[in-house]
């Protein structure tokens, strides 16, 4: 069983038994909180223009003691797993618990492998991937200037111990496999990136057949951007396409959702429980239980097991998502969102695999009612006021779309509008839902999380479409 792995695991590099004990000294009185200790390996490698990079390896451990009562909350942590950390800890948190007995559990679900797989392959195959995968891009095209490919993975432990006695185990494995190429033709030069990843090991997932899909993708993208216009501008219709376009979801609409933004009032959606706040063919869902996913967790970082939690059902508002702290003081439920960078930091509200379930439109029938507007293929990158809503999107990949068809590329398409209004501005959604690839990391509060994203195919009906300076 995962639990026993972990738990053995863990006995091998400290006395588990001890920390725990003097960890529950933290809670009582009211008191409530976590023990949080991590394992984590990082493995970076990466070719730029034929040329290996040196291997990056980072081995990090250590633990997180919090203590909260109300909204107030103190933490404490330390590299040092021993028992004498532990009690340093707790001279900061300052709570007075005692004994009790200690239940080990196990997550109802297991949704990824977890052996340990970064030495699974050896570190010269793990190159001459990458390297045969930056030789198969010369050879397909010699309009390649700037070629980089790379892997990046992370397999972390994690021990974690509630003011209830509870003990969870859970073990995590990442990869992330990316190529990014730049082209020239005519003195003018383009780019394109392609990547995927999720909650495996390398076995099913570093093979040729890989590299080359990864390497035709990105040189695909590359060579659209070669052909393309400057983009219009003003208020039109835009059809966004299925998959990564979830990312305006995640962020024009998720974090907004996010039980910390709505607690402190400082979210548009604040008040709106129970309220239509968008068109009554959309719901909106996060769920962290999805096996292989890049944004899924047989538990957060508080012992919640993760599940799948909706948002938005069919137009209104029925619920956020929340950790432990944020619930209590809402007098709501927990999700199973509690999440945290590493060890260093406390758990805070996150998203997991946030996206919305699929309508009955084909993406070309969506298209056919379009006169004059965008398609929007997929994004490279945006800006979001949580408090507001507003955001700011510019497109990777776009085209024209004019009398019904799909025509010219254009480049410097960004989408500008508010997440409040595009969700009542979405009239068609399409029967084309897809998650994303396995690329996405949100930032929040100066912590980075692994995210998944996803949605189909949808039609808004009017955006204000703004132009990049080319």
């Amino acid at each position: 069983m995962l639990s026993t792995e972990a738990s053995a695991f863990f006995n091998g590099i400290c006395d588990l038994s001890a920390i725990e004990k003097s960890a529950l000294l933290a809670f009582g009185n009211g008191n409530s909180g976590e023990l949080f200790i991590e394992y984590r390996e990082k493995e970076s490698l990466r070719i730029e223009n034929g040329v290996v990079q040196a291997p990056n390896f980072v081995f990090q451990r250590g633990f997180g003691l919090r203590s909260f009562k109300d909204e107030t909350s103190r933490y404490s942590y330390s590299s040092s797993l021993d028992e004498k950390s532990v009690k340093k800890a707790l001279e900061i948190v300052k709570s007075h618990g005692g004994d009790r007995s200690v239940e080990v559990r196990s997550s109802a679900h297991s949704l990824y492998e977890h052996g340990h797989f970064i030495d699974s392959v050896k570190l010269e195959d793990k190159i001459r991937f990458l390297q045969e995968t930056d030789d198969y891009a010369r050879r397909k095209s010699e309009n390649i200037r700037q070629i980089v490919v790379s892997i990046d993975s992370s397999w972390q432990v994690v021990a974690i111990l509630t003011d209830e006695g509870k003990k969870s185990f859970d073990i995590r494995p990442l990869v992330r496999f990316s190529v990014y190429v730049v082209v020239e033709k005519d003195g003018v030069f383009e780019s394109g990136m392609y990547a995927g990843g999720g909650r495996f090991g390398y076995d099913s997932f570093l093979s040729e057949k890989t590299g080359k899909l990864y390497v035709d993708e990105a040189l695909r993208q590359a060579e659209v951007k070669l052909g393309a216009i400057k983009a219009p501008t003003g208020e039109m219709p835009v059809v966004l396409g299925n998959a990564w376009t979830g990312i305006l979801l995640h962020e024009a609409v998720g974090h907004g959702l996010e039980g910390d933004a709505i607690r402190k009032k400082t979210s548009s959606f604040h008040n709106l429980l129970g309220e239509t706040i968008a068109s009554p063919a959309i719901t909106v869902i996060d769920d962290g239980a999805i096996p292989g996913r890049r944004g899924s967790i047989n538990m957060d970082d508080e012992g919640t097991d993760s599940r799948r939690t909706t948002l938005i059902e069919n137009g209104k508002l029925v619920g956020f998502m929340q950790d432990r702290m944020n619930a209590r003081l809402m007098n709501s439920s927990v999700t199973g969102n509690g999440r945290r960078e590493s060890y260093e930091v406390v758990p805070i509200p996150r998203m997991t695999n946030t996206f919305m379930l699929a309508g009955d439109y084909p993406r070309e029938e969506m298209i056919s009612t379009v006169k004059k507007g965008i398609f929007a293929k997929s994004f490279s990158d945006g800006q979001v006021d949580v408090a507001s809503g507003k955001f700011v999107f510019s497109a990777s990949e776009a085209y024209l779309i004019e009398n019904g068809k799909v025509t010219t590329p254009v480049k410097g398409a960004m989408l500008i509008g508010d997440g409040p209004s595009i969700l009542k501005k979405i009239s068609m959604i399409g029967n084309d839902f897809s998650l994303d690839e396995g690329v996405g990391t949100c930032g929040k509060d100066g912590q980075s999380v692994p995210v998944g994203v996803g949605e189909p195919s949808v039609l808004i009906d009017k955006i204000t479409v703004g132009g990049a300076s080319l």
